[in-house]
């Protein structure tokens, strides 16, 4: 008994302890730690470091984010663990490696699962994508918002993509998601996952031929020095969440949650801008370096991929997928 009971002030002591390493008091202001991996000049930072900026405004300086860029605090996967455990506050993580802990953000990697524009922002920002967000809760994770992530497009080293058909015997790099290896699978390509951080090495060696991604990260990663044919697909749509500790957000009084979640949803529509603002500098530099950007036809792609919506008949994707069809 005196061992368990010791065991138990040790995690008592240990949770108390974290929850001060990420939401701290200084002079009475509510400090809250933000960690990530993206550079500061990427879109999503920027809108986070509005949402920092507009939590001070409201709450009048009793409260703030300090946010560390980078990956100055751990990979990813480091940092969503480090939420779990109430030892970080807040991070932004692709939805894509969620897939592991909320099955049904594999929704994201449905290929053409959204119409346009609007229609993906009706999901995201309506009863669908307020759901996704709040399913990781059990993980000891809150959604706060999605960030915009736009489209990822195929670029590649030695032709353009202008039908499926060009994919074949190619290798292309997807993400760690099996939404996304199935779908270079589905369009006749060979998906071959590598760690984002080796890729401009990858490409520039043949291991691969070419990738997929969102214009910024073509930009910013520089990988329009070895690729020169970017082809607008814009076959899926994952957008970046801002992911909390619930252990720090419990921690939070009802008027601290407020003026966090009013920051956070005024955050979003100043990133929406200053995504398609880096979309086109983007665009414009690839450009400028000699690449040269195509738009295929979408629909053959879109007839490729629909063998991958009946796999998940039966499944709670396949009822994701008639409910987002349905929103007009």
């Amino acid at each position: 008994m005196k061992k368990l009971l010791f065991q138990n002030l040790v995690l008592v002591a240990l949770s108390i302890f974290f929850l001060f390493l990420s939401c701290g008091k200084v002079s009475n202001v509510r400090i809250l730690k933000l960690a990530h991996v993206l550079p500061t000049d990427h879109p999503v930072h920027k809108g986070m470091g509005f949402m920092a900026k507009k939590v001070v405004e409201k709450s009048g300086g009793k409260m703030r984010v300090d946010i560390y860029p980078g990956g100055q605090l751990g990979a990813e996967r480091d940092l969503i663990e480090l939420l779990q455990i109430g030892s970080l506050a807040m991070t932004k993580v692709s939805s894509a490696p969620l897939e592991g802990f909320v099955p049904d953000i594999k929704i994201f990697g449905v290929p053409y699962i959204f119409r346009d524009e609007n229609h993906r922002w009706k999901v995201m920002q309506g009863e669908i994508g307020k759901r996704l967000l709040l399913a990781s809760q059990k993980y000891y994770l809150r959604g706060l918002c999605y960030y915009d992530a736009g489209y990822r497009s195929f670029y590649t080293k030695e032709k353009p993509i202008t039908s499926p058909d060009d994919l074949k015997g190619m290798k292309i790099r997807v993400m760690k998601s099996i939404t996304s290896v199935q779908m270079v699978d589905a369009l006749g390509g060979s998906p071959t996952p590598i760690p984002w951080g080796e890729l401009y090495t990858a490409l520039q060696q043949g291991v691969v031929d070419g990738a997929e991604n969102n214009a910024p990260s073509l930009h910013t990663s520089r990988h329009y020095e070895v690729c020169k044919y970017y082809s607008l697909d814009e076959h899926t749509s994952y957008p970046d969440i801002l992911l909390m500790s619930t252990v720090v957000w419990q921690s939070l009084s009802p008027q601290e949650q407020q003026w966090l979640q009013e920051a956070v949803d005024e955050s979003v529509e100043e990133q929406k801008i200053l995504w398609k603002e880096a979309v086109e500098k983007a665009l414009k530099v690839f450009q400028e370096a000699g690449g040269k950007i195509n738009y295929p036809d979408k629909e053959p792609f879109r007839e490729k991929v629909k063998s991958m919506y009946e796999r998940y008949k039966g499944t709670t994707i396949y009822d994701l997928i008639q409910e987002i069809s349905a929103i007009q």
